[in-house]
Order: C-alpha cells, then structure tokens, then sequence
C-alpha cells in the first residue's frame, strides 16, 4: 500500500503514518538521485543506450561513403610489414582521383617520416588528388604533478602539398564505447563533413547532436579492403566516384598491429552480437561524419524534463495510494515502471532524444518500495497490537483473521447487534471471607480458567472480567449471524463446567458456589471506547444493561440462565427454552418475557400454559398449572413466587388494580 488512510479511531496514528510514508519516500528519492551521480549508474545508463542504439539502428546507410580497410585479407595479399611504405598510399589516391572521389580522409596519423622517395610520392598524389585531411592525435604525459597534452601533427610536406589536419581524438566511456559526439573545430569527422559538403550534394553540415546515432554495427558502411583500390581489376573503373572515401585500420588478430589497437573500441551493439564487439576507429568516424551531414545523431533530454516526469510520477502515485486499494497502488506503479521504457525509447527513435529511463523508473519503485515497507511495519506493530489486544477476549483464529483483515474491525465504535452475557458467582463473598486473599485470586483464576476457554470456543468475546464476574458478547469484532444460538450453547456448557469447578472446591473443604449467567439480544455500540490515553474494546448501551439485570434475576426465578425474549426468538428449535416471567425493564414500559433453557419438555409447557393463565388473569387455571408443575419439580422457585403473587391478588380488596408484570428492580 502507499499512503493510506487511517483506520484508527485517533487521527493523529493516522498522521503519523503518513509522515512516515512521506519521510521513507523523500530519503528514497535522494538516496536514488545520490546513486545517479555514481560511475556504476552511468554504466547501467551506457548499457540501455546501447540496447537502443541495437533495436533502432537503421543498418543502412544513404550517404555515398566507403571505408577502405587496413584488414587481414590487406597484409596477406600486399604481404608487407606495417607501416605500409608511403608510396601505397600515393597509389591508392592516384586511384581515388582518377575515379573521382570527393574527398578523401587518411585515419592514420603521418607524423614521422619515412624515406624521402616515399614522403615525396605521398605529397605529390595529395597535390594532385582530391581533398584530403590526415589525422592528427592528442598524447598525454606525465610531469611531475601535471599531466601535459600535445599534438601530434602530420609532416609539414603533407600540409603544404594541401592535406587538412583532423584531431581524431574520441573520448570513450570507462567500457571503451564511445558514445558521446565530442565535435571540435578541427575534428577529423568535421572536416571531412564540411570538405563532403563543400564538393558534393550533401546541404550543410549541422554538428548538434551530443551523443552519437550508429547506423549499424561492424561493416554497415560499404567497406572495401585497402590491397582492392591497387588493383584495378578488383573493384571497377569510377567505383569511387562521387564518394567519400575513409581510409583506416581495421584488424583484430594481425600480429603487425599488435601495438596499434588503441585505435579499436567496444561496439555499443555488443549487448546482443559479440562478434561485433571491436569497432575500428575508422568506422566510428564514419559514424560521426555520417551524423554530421545527415543533422542525425542524438540529444540529452533536458533535466528540467526528467524532473518534471518524476514529479508527475510522484504525485500521481501519492493520488492513488491515498485513494485506492492498494492492489490498485500497485498496478499504477507497475505501469509507471513498464511505461517509462516505451517512452524513453520512442524518444531515442523518434525524437532523437535520449533520456534514460533508469532514473524515474527506480524512483518509482524506491518510492513504492519504501512505501510498502513503512506501510508493513506499521501493519505488523498493528497486528501485534490487535493480537496483545484481542488475545484475552477472543479466540486465537479470530485473532488471525482480525491480523489479516484489520479492515473487518471498525475502531472507534459503531452500531451492531449483539448477544451480551454477563456472570457472577454466588455465595462467593461468603467463600472469600474464608479464603486469605491468595487464595481468593487462585480461586477467581480457576474459575475464569474454567469459562473462559468455553465462550472462546462458541466464538465469543470477553470484555472484561469485574471482580467475580465476566462480561462477554457474540457478534463482534467478527460477524456471527448465530451470535444468540452460540452464546446461549456457551452458557450451557458454562454451568457444566461449573458443576465440576463446584465440585473440586468442595472435595478441598470449601463451601459450594453457583454461578448465575444472563443474556440478551440487542443493539450496543461496540468498538475501541475510552480516552486517547487509555481505551478498550467494549460494548455500551441498554441492552448491556438489560443482559446485567438478567443475570441478577436469576436469584428471583431460582435459575443459572436467564435470557430474553429477543435472544429467544434467534434460536433454532433444537434448543427448548422455558417460558418463566413477563418483566418490565428499568426505563420501558413494556414488559419482555424471560426464559431459561432447559431439555424438560414438560415442564416447558406446563410453565408456559400456567404463566399464560396467569396474565389472562385466569387465576385457578394458572395456579392448577402451576401446582402441577410443582409435583415434578417441588422446590422450583418460579413456580413458587406465582403462588404467591396468585396469594396476593386474592387478598387485595376487589376492584384494586392488577400490576401484572414486575419490574426487575423488585426481583
């Protein structure tokens, strides 16, 4: 989940969730923007431009321009030692010209001589020929505490016969792929671009771009091998006519430029072809001149940009997570994260623009993640707190399914319908006054040890024990369509674990005790009530009054279990219930009829017709019933307190004013 709404009955947990989330996330986003600054991001950066520059490369090439390459076949035909005698490289632009090449670029560096026949050949064919530009090169070296550059130019004779010099210097990343299009004013690219320009039909140069556009990996432009323009018979007559002509290294194993493989770099297509890993120096130029006068190659997105994506990403996200469920968070982020690559790569296609994906990506999933994990912590300190919470009052696969579903558990009280119970214990203060206090709290321990585990296992609730007495209901914090019909099977087995708790007390010499159970059906407010300092989950309202007065009432009818009409009537028929009052509750005006569950089907209905009798006020008929029901259960204090009332009626003066039903305060 991002961030979430409280579910608290206290704001302020709330808010303090939320800062928290709001915290992680900051520290996420600079802590990712932090690791953008570091060298092993711009290499993972380096590697997803490569990838794009392999998925969108053209592999073809418009512009008329064809590398010769110093290659294997080159040695093995020509079978001479490197450096090639001069008087090759005269031939091969006697050749170029008589074609009618536009221009013609030399990426080796001429800065030592050689024999003077062979310079003076050279420096005749660059007169005559075409426009040439020779490269040129930068050394760096160490002095002291300083690092001093230096050109290396080519021989005065080759400029003075026409020859351009061009810095064929390139800057490679720290994996040896050049990607960044450093083009300065005496670059070798530049000047071949703008001699291209200045003689053929390629409109003006525009040197814009930052970062390369390779057309291809290895061998995408037309390549011919250098011994091919000696032999005129091997590649025919005006083949290089109207061409640009690229004249450079191009080996990998030959043992005669093991110490010129300087000029050789990794190919940004080596993500997916390793065959084309080594990239000749010549073709990269190649690469730069093509940009240069097609206006291709590629831009950095402004940071401006970027910054205003992983803004919107942001808020958006932060919308989401604090209004939706979180599954739906999480597909939103995931979208964001999947989303961002079409995008980038569109741009790299399209556009010509280059804006690395990485960055609001991982933002997105730093943010996500960190969400999730302060999100989790909290719902864990939660869980542990709905677990200290609940783990006395209900029973433990409640309390796992309140952990999972913290949603089914509304804090801060709310309406429902409940069965309340409520119990105490008599002849207890008689028992106590016996008992030294340790003794007292054993005992009171026994006792809840013994009902607590029952109203557990009918999947009730206890609220709270008060002095000897325990308070529980059904129907919170979980559902309980059955809540009546499961707290009224726990009272049962209640006072049947009761009678062997008696029992064990007795066999220790101490005076027998009975508990006294009332129930009723009703609605309550039930949730976290209290102070923000101290609170508990606990049921409020009249029916939890009305279940406590049942339970003293027992005393009256001589019974364990006393329930209300309304828990009566959510019964199934299994359970037979006698009928043994009509009362009026404290604060109403209409009586409820009381009852006690019992599997004595006669006595069911010998109550239930004799207390119909008697508020038909057909007095013989209920106290013949009565008296019946008397003959099977002598001592039975229901029956017995209608006698008396039945007594009393007869004794009143004629036309006095029949009460009818009592009032709970008098029982």
């Amino acid at each position: 989940m991002f961030w979430t709404r409280a579910t608290g009955s206290r704001l302020t947990h709330g808010l303090r969730q939320q800062v928290m989330v709001f915290i992680a996330c900051l520290l996420a986003m600079v802590l990712v923007w932090l690791a953008s600054t570091t060298r092993p991001w711009h290499a993972m950066d380096a590697k997803v431009f490569d990838l794009f520059t392999t998925w969108t490369a053209p592999r073809k090439v418009d512009l008329p321009l064809v590398i010769l390459a110093i290659d294997e076949p080159s040695f093995q035909q020509l079978q001479t030692q490197w450096p090639f005698p001069r008087r090759l490289h005269a031939k091969v632009l006697e050749r170029l010209r008589a074609d009618g090449a536009i221009a013609v670029g030399f990426d080796l560096v001429f800065a030592e001589p050689s024999t003077t026949k062979d310079d003076t050949l050279l420096a005749r064919a660059i007169s005559d020929g075409p426009p040439v530009v020779l490269a040129a090169s930068r050394e760096q070296t160490e002095s002291g505490n300083a690092s001093l550059w230096s050109d290396v130019m080519p021989l005065d004779a080759f400029l003075i016969a026409g020859a351009v010099a061009g810095q064929v210097q390139v800057i490679p990343d720290d994996d040896y792929v050049v990607r960044r299009s450093s083009i300065e004013a005496d670059s070798f690219s530049l000047r071949m671009a703008t001699l291209g320009a200045s003689v053929g039909k390629f409109g003006t140069v525009k040197p814009k771009a930052e970062l390369i556009e390779y057309v291809g990996p290895r061998a995408t432009f037309d390549t011919r091998s250098y011994y091919q323009a000696l032999e005129p018979a091997l590649l025919p007559k005006g083949f290089f006519a109207g061409k640009i002509v690229l004249i450079g290294r191009s080996v990998r194993t030959a043992v005669e430029l093991t110490g010129s493989q300087s000029d050789m770099f990794n190919s940004p297509f080596a993500v997916t072809a390793q065959d084309d890993r080594l990239f000749p120096g010549v073709e990269l130029q190649a690469n730069l001149i093509s940009n240069l006068l097609s206006g291709e190659g590629l831009k950095t997105v402004d940071d401006r940009w970027v910054a205003a994506l992983v803004l919107t990403m942001v808020v958006l996200l932060a919308a989401v997570g604090l209004r939706s469920h979180p599954s739906m968070t999480a597909a939103v982020a995931t979208g964001m994260v999947l989303g961002v690559w079409p995008l980038s790569l569109g741009l790299f296609a399209v556009q010509k623009i280059w804006m690395t994906p990485l960055l609001p990506m991982l933002i997105v999933i730093a943010m996500y993640s960190s969400s999730m994990l302060i999100n989790y912590i909290g719902s864990r300190r939660r869980a542990l707190q709905t677990r200290m919470m609940f783990s006395q009052y209900v029973p433990k696969e409640v309390v796992s399914r309140l952990v999972e579903r913290p949603e089914l558990l509304r804090l801060g009280g709310e309406a429902r319908e409940l069965t309340l119970m409520f119990t105490d214990l008599a002849n207890f203060t008689t028992m106590s006054e016996r008992l030294s206090a340790e003794a007292t709290v054993e005992v009171l321990t026994e006792y809840f040890n013994a009902m607590t585990p029952v109203i557990h296992r009918h999947g009730g609730t206890v609220d709270k024990f008060i002095g000897d007495a325990v308070m529980a209901f059904w129907g919170a914090p979980l559902d309980d369509v059955q809540h009546a019909e499961h707290a009224v099977r726990a009272a049962i087995e209640m006072q049947v674990a009761m009678g062997r708790l008696t029992q064990r007390l007795v066999e220790r010499g101490l005076p027998p005790i009975a508990m006294r159970i009332g129930l009723h059906t009703g609605r309550v407010v039930v949730g976290n009530i209290g102070s923000d300092s101290r609170f508990s989950y606990t049921a409020v309202g009249d029916a939890v009054n009305l279940a406590a007065r049942l339970e003293g009432a027992n005393k009256a009818f001589g019974t364990g279990i006393l329930l209300s009409e309304a828990t009566a009537a959510a019964l199934p028929d299994d359970l037979t219930l006698r009928l043994l009052d009509s009362v009026i509750v404290k604060g109403k005006s209409e009586a409820i009829n009381v009852y006690s569950p019992t599997s004595d089907a006669d006595l069911c209905r010998l109550s239930a017709e004799a207390v119909r009798f008697f508020y038909a006020q057909q007095w013989e008929a209920s106290e013949t019933a009565f008296r019946e029901l008397l003959r099977g259960k002598p001592y039975d204090y229901a029956a017995l307190r209608f006698l008396t009332r039945l007594e009393d009626i007869r004794e009143k003066p004629a036309g006095q004013c029949w009460t009818g039903a009592m009032s709970l305060d008098k029982l």
